[in-house]
């Protein structure tokens, strides 16, 4: 009998894309169960590529931006957000890590500082009311009263 997990997608090459989406060749993977377990599995190898390690099954998998994305902001009751990973864990929004990289795309540096997590439009949106730019172009993000500047990514191609 056929053993369950990856083998089911046999031919499949599996992506997480910038989108926030998993992707077994060029279809997206709909069920959000399996969306979570693959979030939850990502692991990073020495070499800079990514695994799905479930069990003692491992699978290659393409990260076309970063491996985490921010799919939301909570308000943290102190003037603040908790950003909600595709993960499903929660972590603070730290103003000194968001950088903003190719296509102003915002980042925030999540799992204690080891990777980078691209905000998706929901959670880009949320922090409108909270961005200003100074006359140089400069961006800033005001949070629990004070103004943060959001730093640039200085190895993306421009």
């Amino acid at each position: 009998m056929p053993r369950a997990g990856f083998y089911a997608v046999e031919s499949g090459k599996i992506s997480f894309r910038r989108d926030g989406n998993w992707y077994t060749d060029e279809e997206r993977i709909d069920n959000p169960r399996i969306a979570l377990l693959f979030s939850k599995s990502i692991r990073q190898n020495p070499d800079g590529s990514y695994d799905l390690k479930v069990g003692d099954e491992r699978a290659s998998i393409e990260v076309e931006d970063t491996p985490y994305v921010v799919r939301t902001l909570e308000d943290d009751e102190l003037g603040g957000f908790m950003m909600v990973l595709n993960d499903d864990e929660r972590e603070p929004l730290d103003a000194a890590a968001l950088e903003v990289g190719p296509d102003n795309a915002l980042y925030a540096r999540v799992k204690g500082r080891k990777h980078r997590a691209r905000f998706l439009r929901n959670a880009y949106y949320h922090l409108t009311d909270r961005l200003e730019a100074d006359d140089a172009g400069r961006f800033f993000l005001n949070l629990r009263g004070a103004r943060h500047p959001i730093g640039t990514d200085q190895s993306a191609p421009r």
